[in-house]
């Protein structure tokens, strides 16, 4: 991670938070477990840059959390575009729904609660982009599942995928060992190119070849 007097001063040098998303910014580091689990602006709008360059018709979104990804994800829907985000806390439910309805792009957001790993496989629709923030324990499941839901062309990002820095360390958790096992995955994998950017705790960008 970059020093954070560098990590201000790309922040003042990036497109601001909507309004909508500096709220669930700031409810979710003061109300909710685990706030660094949140996007945030850098990552954010990262996020939605790259849903307004594919301009996807439909997104899926694994890990939902309080919803700020989604939001992001959602800007570069077409008109007639559907995001969907599966989140396994039934908890963050109705908080994470009331921050959908007071968005311009609620109608063309589904949130499914229930288990990824499920739920996937009932789903119907191709994806043109598609974000994986969820256990990590399971990257590898996820990816193997929607690998060939993905478009020609479409993009799968994965989030955390240097998981603190612990990638490089030697004394390796069941979490860690699972993100390297990912990392080298889709990195050989010949469906995908791949890129790995050192953005907050790792994103792993990868282009459905």
């Amino acid at each position: 991670m970059i020093a954070r007097e560098l990590e201000i001063y790309a922040e003042q040098h990036t497109d601001a938070e909507s309004p909508l998303l500096r709220q669930i910014n700031r409810d979710t580091h003061a109300q909710v477990l685990s706030p660094r689990m949140l996007s945030g602006q850098i990552q954010g709008r990262l996020l939605a840059l790259l849903s307004r360059l594919v301009r996807p018709k439909f997104i899926l979104e694994i890990g939902t959390y309080t919803g700020y990804s989604a939001l992001c994800l959602s800007e570069g829907l077409q008109p007639d575009g559907q995001l969907i985000t599966i989140e396994a806390n039934e908890e963050l439910e109705e908080r994470t729904r009331s921050y959908f309805e007071k968005s311009e792009k609620k109608d063309q957001i589904r949130m499914i609660i229930g288990n990824a790993l499920e739920v996937i496989p009932t789903l119907e629709v191709n994806f043109d982009l598609v974000f994986i923030d969820a256990d990590k324990a399971n990257y590898s499941a996820y990816f193997d599942l929607i690998v060939e839901k993905v478009n020609q062309g479409g993009l799968i990002i994965a989030d955390n995928v240097l998981w603190s820095g612990k990638v490089t360390q030697d004394a390796q958790d069941k979490n860690t060992r699972a993100i390297l096992s990912f990392n080298d995955k889709v990195h050989l994998d010949p469906r995908v190119s791949n890129l790995l950017l050192p953005v907050r705790d790792g994103l792993m960008v990868m282009q459905k070849l």
